[in-house]
């Protein structure tokens, strides 16, 4: 009993210097270096009776009811459209009832636990852990990673068993978040492969390029002359009057943000840059908590739209903070454009020890439709949200190492054709990526040197480096070029849209799919995805994210001091851009935009392709390791990537 009582102390101690640590720094998110986190016991009594706060989601009263105000909204001639619901329009139609939620909370009170309201659909929680495991009906444990490379130790909680509510509220509720503050998601973020390949010399396809700088280190000035910008910069069109919003999960050094700005020329508002802090923050801006992915996505979004101010809704890396801020930045309705460059295998969410079932798959897809009803609501405000595809290709499942730092990748996992969250949801932009034109030339020591051409844009895969990595005596996998490409592929969880529905190109699901660790003696089915599923496709649209004809990044390491870093890329980049751009379409349209999948969609069937200034251009070459770009829609590069100015006329001819 003395030795663990001990052992106790000394647990307990190294938890308050690792929570001291977390004020100091970010907490890592999850790589192949992560080590395997130590169960020290129960919450209870590791950390005694310091108070938890979780946050309790609560179902739309008429979500049906939302889903066909939305098509009305978005439907030219009707009378409706364009007419988009304030916040508290959207509570007094769809949202949770008064009488509901009072239901809710009166019920979780009667338990001991403090309820307050949070957002329009969200409580907040607040209780022991002793008090939240009896109320929900499970038990909660501590768990610590220890410090590794440079990053410092840090613990979580998490729930043993399923969630119960309740029975008057668990009819009333989507999901219960915040017992499990495991960090999961992910930056997608993506640099020159790491594991042989050099640095490439690239040159644009021709003299008539359409971008300035070499590929590598190109900024938002290249992204406005590719893809057909600047004739609305002539217009001085700058996203004036119009508000950016980015969720993150990293904390920023806005000084990035402003260098960067000043170094491509642009002069902006010096007060033009808000941050909050949601459930606390994310600590200090830290390398291992993905600070670089925030600095490239305001540097991005800002810099496309110069005359916008932009809001930084920052928050720790867990379900319930992903939940939160997107609540707090719908809620406020203060941005017209959202977006997140962060997330996970759709299906991964279903962990979260959700209290609700479907019925028809027993799985657990509280936070799913925690975060569809979400986003309904934003596009219903008329606020556009994008979603970076994953850096993955057709594999999102495969992306990353399991718990022990095993990659996920044959032979240790079986691969699983999958998709990104939050890209797969219905309600957001899903950004995918591609490959720009151009010779690539990669010096290989000894022999002669490895050329690349590519003729025209592609979908972004590295299956054209497969030579290369031949040539270094490595396979795909161990080279690091295999999976990385253009996230894309057929949703498990949420299914074919309305706006999908029926436009050749889109697919199902492929049969004879599974997840399986083959790490265990008889390997471990995880889980088996459902065939021929008519699920939500993605990506949407798409741009250059290759890092071999990538991007440069202002950011200050925590590390190494400030750095220009230099052949970056990922649909990281694209999410943002994107953000930015619609921010000038806003201003130029003197409107909101709402879910821009809808008119891109139109006009795919109504000449978009093909039109005298045609806003779409297909990416007919290439493929993501399994989809292949077409003339159409495809689940690589989605419709293609866009002639922004083109799409603002062809958006201003559609106003009623």
């Amino acid at each position: 009993m003395t030795r663990m009582r001990h052992s106790l102390a000394t647990a307990t101690a190294a938890l308050m210097l690792l929570r001291a640590s977390q004020v100091l720094a970010g907490v890592p998110y999850p790589t192949a270096s992560t080590p395997k986190a130590a169960d020290l016991g129960s919450t209870a009594a590791v950390e005694g009776d310091a108070a938890i706060t979780v946050t309790v989601v609560l179902k739309l009263h008429d979500a049906e009811g939302a889903r066909e105000k939305l098509k009305a909204l978005t439907t030219p001639g009707n009378a409706a459209f364009h007419q988009f619901l304030t916040p508290q329009q959207f509570r007094d139609s769809f949202g949770p009832s008064s009488d509901d939620a009072e239901v809710v909370a009166a019920s979780l009170r009667g338990l001991g636990l403090s309820v307050s309201s949070a957002t329009s659909t969200t409580l907040r929680v607040t209780a022991s852990p002793t008090a939240l495991e009896h109320a929900f009906q499970t038990s909660l444990h501590t768990f610590s990673v220890p410090a590794y490379d440079h990053h410092a130790g840090y613990s979580y909680h998490a729930p043993l068993a399923p969630v119960t509510l309740p029975s008057a509220a668990a009819g009333l509720v989507h999901a219960v978040l915040g017992l499990d503050t495991m960090p999961h998601l992910r930056p997608h973020l993506h640099a020159l492969a790491s594991k042989g390949t050099p640095a490439p010399t690239v040159q644009p396809a021709s003299a008539g390029t359409t971008i300035g700088n070499l590929p590598g280190q190109l900024t938002v000035a290249d992204y406005a002359q590719h893809y057909n910008v600047t004739p609305l910069y002539s217009k001085g069109v700058t996203g004036h009057g119009r508000t950016l919003g980015i969720v993150t999960f990293a904390a920023l050094t806005p000084s990035d943000a402003f260098a960067y700005w000043t170094a491509v020329g642009l002069n902006v508002d010096k007060n033009r840059l808000k941050i909050v802090n949601v459930d606390g923050g994310p600590g200090a801006p830290s390398d291992a908590s993905g600070s670089s992915e925030t600095s490239l996505d305001v540097e991005q979004s800002g810099g496309v739209a110069p005359g916008a101010k932009i809001v930084v809704y920052q928050a720790p890396n867990t379900n319930q903070a992903f939940v939160d801020a997107f609540a707090a930045a719908i809620d406020s309705n203060e941005a017209q454009t959202l977006s997140v460059s962060w997330g996970s295998w759709e299906w991964y969410n279903n962990l979260e020890n959700s209290p609700v079932s479907d019925p028809s798959t027993g799985k657990t897809v509280g936070i799913l439709q925690a975060i569809d009803e979400l986003f309904l609501q934003a596009a219903l405000q008329g606020q556009t949200l994008f979603a970076s595809s994953g850096d993955a290709g057709a594999y999102d499942a495969n992306d990353g190492t399991d718990n022990n730092g095993n990659p996920l990748t044959p032979p240790d996992y079986s691969l699983a054709l999958s998709v990104d969250s939050p890209a797969s949801d219905p309600y957001i932009t899903a950004a995918g990526g591609t490959t720009l034109a151009g010779t690539q030339t990669y010096t290989v020591t000894g022999k002669p040197n490895f050329v690349v051409k590519i003729a025209q844009e592609r979908v972004w895969s590295w299956d054209y480096l497969v030579g290369l990595c031949q040539e270094l005596g490595a396979d795909p996998i161990s080279c690091g070029i295999f999976p990385v490409g253009s996230g894309g592929g057929v949703s498990i969880e949420y299914r074919t849209p309305f706006y999908q529905v029926g436009l050749a190109g889109v697919q199902k699901s492929q049969p004879g799919q599974s997840f399986v660790d083959d790490l265990t003696v008889p390997p471990t089915t995880i889980y088996t995805l459902p065939a021929r599923f008519a699920g939500r496709n993605v990506p949407d649209i798409s741009a250059n994210a290759d890092p071999d004809t990538g991007y440069e990044i202002y950011y200050t390491s925590d590390v190494s001091g400030f750095q220009i870093l230099t052949f970056y890329g990922g649909t990281s980049f694209v999410a943002p851009q994107l953000n930015g751009t619609t921010a000038l379409l806003g201003e130029y349209l003197h409107d909101r935009l709402g879910l821009l999948n809808i008119p891109l969609y139109q006009l795919a069937r109504n000449g978009g392709y093909s039109s005298r200034k045609p806003p779409l251009r297909a990416i007919t070459q290439g493929n993501n390791d399994f989809y292949l770009g077409s003339s159409g829609y495809n689940p690589a590069a989605g419709l293609g990537v866009l002639d922004v100015s083109n799409l603002a006329d062809a958006l201003a001819a559609g106003q009623p």
